[in-house]
């Protein structure tokens, strides 16, 4: 697969946690992966948005599983180009699946820009 962008995370969203994995580098070298963990209140996810930054990511990729995108959604929105993907076209080979590797799978395909974003009403219908 053709690499697309250079600095892309991708998010594992749960109820209290979201898992970050972030692919960083030249195009036609393997990526550097950087990973961290965060809690899904408001200081957690103003951090996550503080290292996504630091490491200057541009496309952050979420799974639209439940409602648990949303919060994660509103806090990040203004800083980076955000994909909700459907669960169902990114889903992972059955088999040992953890958190590190959804978000790292997340990762991989929006850097070759195999992930087409789901439909995100805007802000005032949100509300």
């Amino acid at each position: 697969m053709e690499a697309m962008i250079e600095r892309c995370a991708g998010l594992d969203v749960h109820q209290e946690t979201v898992v970050a994995c972030v692919l960083f580098g030249p195009l036609d070298k393997k990526p550097k992966t950087s990973i961290e963990t965060f809690s899904t209140t408001t200081t957690g996810l103003l951090a996550l948005s503080d290292w996504l930054a630091t490491l200057q990511v541009s496309d952050v990729v979420m799974e639209s599983t439940g409602v648990y995108w949303k919060p994660i959604w509103n806090i990040l929105e203004g800083s980076f180009h955000l994909v909700l993907a459907n669960a169902r076209r990114v889903k992972n080979v059955p088999g040992r699946k953890t958190d590190v590797k959804d978000a790292e799978w997340l990762a991989k395909l929006l850097r070759c820009g195999l992930i087409e974003s789901n439909f995100v009403p805007p802000e005032d219908i949100r509300d």
